[in-house]
């Protein structure tokens, strides 16, 4: 994860973009945890939400630098939050998942996704 963590800072400041502020949409809260710690350590302010419906509606009512957003969420999953924020706001979002199947990659970065 911290190399993750050094990897994203490097490649954003490279391009004149500066991430503070994370928002992280993950229902099983020991990986947002887990991910919010090693965030903070390298100092970003990190909100975690556990709800899809819940996600959607911060990432709209909130300035976010950056969400990671998991696909499998109660309520509204992050497909459909991914599709409704790119319609709404310019925010760079890394989908996070334990899905492994070529379909779930495909359907992530289809034609709705841009």
């Amino acid at each position: 994860m911290a190399v993750f963590q050094l990897q994203l800072r490097y490649q954003y400041r490279k391009v004149g973009i500066n991430i503070k502020r994370i928002l992280i949409v993950e229902d099983d809260i020991a990986i947002a945890e887990i991910e919010r710690d090693f965030l903070e350590i390298e100092g970003f302010e990190v909100i975690i939400v556990t709800d899809g419906l819940e996600g959607y509606k911060k990432a709209n009512e909130e300035k976010y630098d950056l969400i990671l957003l998991d696909l499998m969420l109660p309520n509204m999953n992050g497909y459909d939050i991914y599709r409704k924020i790119r319609g709404d706001i310019d925010v760079p979002i890394i989908m996070v998942t334990t899905k492994g199947e070529d379909t779930d990659k495909v359907r992530g970065i289809g034609p709705w996704s841009r």
